[in-house]
């Protein structure tokens, strides 16, 4: 098995673990991206951006709505513009103490208060969408600790979960029981799939009231702080079949040789050819790769972004990962982390079934 150094030991700002610190750290990257604009301010208005720099606030009400506030990015300091009725609670629960915060009426907007704020007009978060995705790439020490921690507490739950069920648990028992242990760990469950043998097919099967049957899978996404753990496993119930085994075998050699093309300095859209190329060479024909997305950079989104052969960007140390190569009735997906060892999977849990594939653990299908 392959053996790392402690995740912290690769990052060079090695002063970087409190929250305090965190915050000027980030503050210090978003001010680079106005120099290096010329502009003398920046509004954030994506919950993505926004809770990367505030270190992990929770700047929404609906999971599926958008963000119910803006952040105004100038060189004297940071002013969070929003609702009334949400303004309380953010100053006392969410953001940082230094954050100037404007309420709004309810009924107003939050992006004319912004521009009022500030002497010239801010530089919109699109214009700089690709310096923001860098600036949060390498991930800091305290990022670190946390994202390592709520990996493994998704990973723990998922072997709760799944090692509980049997062939008549229905899909949705499954995706309940998953959200039930997402929210106590203080999380939020973005994400919850999970199909019975009938469904295998599907690649994102939202879960029905069919029972498992002989084999399933189940997939989490949870986000704390604002960081996003993603986790697929399987669990098997009479046995598995040649064909089954010789499946997932290949499929882990596909991940396998995704995880050796991860590494500092590489291109996204090169790791993306690799992918690609990867399906044949196992079996999967030269088409797979079009039947679902590869997954990419992780972090602050479930990815951040999908990979495509148009994503030129460069990989680099401290940078998170979700790569999710499937086939007919296979997948395999953990969250991962590029150190200066190699690629570090963070979504563990030692209770799980494991085999080796070139050195590394990886999670073996469950078998009750």
């Amino acid at each position: 098995m392959t053996t790392t150094t402690p995740l912290a030991g690769d990052i060079a700002d090695a002063a970087v673990s409190n929250p305090a610190d965190e915050r000027a750290a980030k503050r210090s990257r978003v001010l680079d991206i106005l120099d290096q604009t010329g502009h003398d301010s920046l509004l954030l208005t994506t919950n993505t951006a926004m809770t990367w720099y505030l270190g992990g606030s929770r700047l929404h009400i609906s999971l599926a709505g958008d963000p119910v506030a803006a952040l105004l990015v100038d060189r004297e300091g940071d002013h969070l513009i929003t609702f009334n009725n949400e303004a309380d609670r953010l100053l006392r629960e969410e953001v940082p103490a230094d954050v100037v915060v404007h309420p709004v009426p309810w009924y107003g907007s939050l992006i004319d208060v912004a521009r009022r704020i500030v002497p010239a007009e801010p530089l919109p978060e699109a214009a700089v969408r690709r310096e923001l995705r860098a600036a949060r790439q390498s991930l800091l020490p305290v990022e670190v600790a946390e994202y390592e921690r709520l990996n493994r507490e998704v990973a723990r739950a998922m072997t709760d979960v799944l090692t509980a069920s049997r062939p008549h648990t229905r899909e949705r028992d499954v995706a309940a029981e998953l959200a039930s242990r997402v929210i106590a760990l203080g999380a939020e469950p973005l994400v919850l799939l999970c199909n019975g043998k009938a469904r295998s097919s599907f690649r994102h099967p939202l879960p029905t009231s069919s029972p498992l049957g002989r084999r399933a899978m189940a997939v989490v996404c949870a986000r704390r702080r604002g960081m996003v753990a993603n986790v697929t496993r399987w669990v098997r119930f009479d046995g598995s079949t040649e064909a089954e085994l010789d499946a997932e075998a290949r499929i882990a050699a596909v991940e396998s040789d995704i995880f050796a093309a991860t590494v500092p300095g590489a291109r996204l859209n090169g790791i993306f050819d690799t992918i690609r190329r990867s399906y044949d060479a196992h079996g999967f024909g030269p088409d797979q790769w079009r039947l679902h997305h590869q997954g990419g950079p992780a972090g602050y989104a479930g990815r951040d972004p999908r990979v495509t052969e148009e994503t030129d960007d460069a990989v680099v140390l401290n940078q998170a990962f979700t790569w999710n190569p499937s086939g007919p009735g296979v997948k395999i997906e953990d969250t991962v982390l590029v150190t200066s060892s190699g690629v570090q999977v963070l979504s563990v849990d030692e209770r799980w079934p494991t085999v080796e594939v070139n050195g590394r653990l990886r999670p073996a299908t469950l078998e009750i």
